[in-house]
C-alpha cells in the first residue's frame, strides 16, 4: 500500500494494490502496518459509519470538538465521489484551505483525515457508497459544520459535476467560515497538535 502525505498536515491518502481476476476483485482499502507507518499511531476504531448517496449528494463539512476531536478513514466501496478536507484549525499554517481525493470503486483509494480537520464530499454517481471508519463514536454535541458553499472556501463541487448539489437542511444551514470563527466554534491547532502527540505517546507505550 502507498501513502501520500497532502499538503495539509493529518491528512493522508493511501491507494492498496488491487488484485482483479475471472471472478472480480479483491483490495485491503485499510493495512494496519501501513497506517501507523505513515500517521505514528493505530487508528482507534470507535463506530463504522456506512452512507449511500445519489449523484449530486454533497455531505458536509463536518468536523468535531477537539478534544477527543473525531478521526476518519474513508474509502468508497461503491461509485465514485470527491472527497475534500478542509483545514479548519485556528493558528494552523494551512488553515482554509482545501484538498481533493477522488475516490472509487476501481483502485480502492483512501483517505485519512485526523481530528480537527474538516471533511465532506460529493457523490459524482448514483448509489455511491462512503465507508467511514471512525476513531470516537458519533456524539451530536460535539458534531458541527461549516457552509460547503462558503465563497471563502471555494469549494470544487461544479468543477467536478453538473448535478443539481442536494444537501441536508443542517448543511444548508451551517455557519461560513468566517461566522464559525467569530462564534469560536472551531478547533485549535495546538489543540489538535497535542492530540497528535498524545495518541503517538500512547501507541508508543502500547504497541500492540
Amino acid at each position: 500500500m502507498q501513502a501520500r502525505q497532502l499538503e495539509i498536515h493529518g491528512a493522508v491518502e493511501f491507494t492498496p494494490k488491487t488484485f482483479p481476476d475471472h471472478r472480480g476483485l479483491f483490495a485491503a482499502p485499510f493495512q494496519e502496518e501501513a497506517f501507523v507507518e505513515a500517521v505514528g499511531h493505530r487508528l482507534r476504531l470507535a463506530q463504522c459509519n456506512h452512507s449511500v448517496s445519489s449523484r449530486g449528494v454533497i455531505r458536509g463539512v463536518h468536523f468535531a470538538d477537539v478534544p477527543p476531536g473525531q478521526a476518519k478513514y474513508v474509502y468508497c466501496p461503491r461509485g465514485e465521489l470527491l472527497d475534500v478536507v478542509v483545514d479548519l484549525r485556528v493558528g494552523s499554517p494551512t488553515f482554509g484551505r482545501w484538498e481533493s481525493v477522488r475516490l472509487d470503486a476501481d483502485q480502492y483509494r483512501a483517505l485519512y483525515v485526523a481530528e480537527g480537520l474538516g471533511h465532506g464530499f460529493v457523490a459524482l454517481t448514483d448509489d455511491t457508497v462512503m465507508t467511514y471508519l471512525c476513531s470516537a463514536p458519533y456524539n451530536p454535541p460535539a458534531e458541527h459544520g461549516v457552509d460547503p458553499f462558503d465563497p471563502e472556501l471555494a469549494l470544487p463541487w461544479s468543477d467536478c459535476t453538473d448535478a443539481v448539489p442536494v444537501l441536508s437542511e443542517k448543511d444548508q444551514n451551517a455557519p461560513s467560515l468566517r461566522e464559525a470563527v467569530e462564534a469560536d466554534l472551531l478547533p485549535r491547532y495546538q489543540d489538535c497538535l497535542d492530540r497528535y502527540a498524545e495518541l503517538r505517546r500512547q501507541h508508543q507505550d502500547c504497541p500492540l
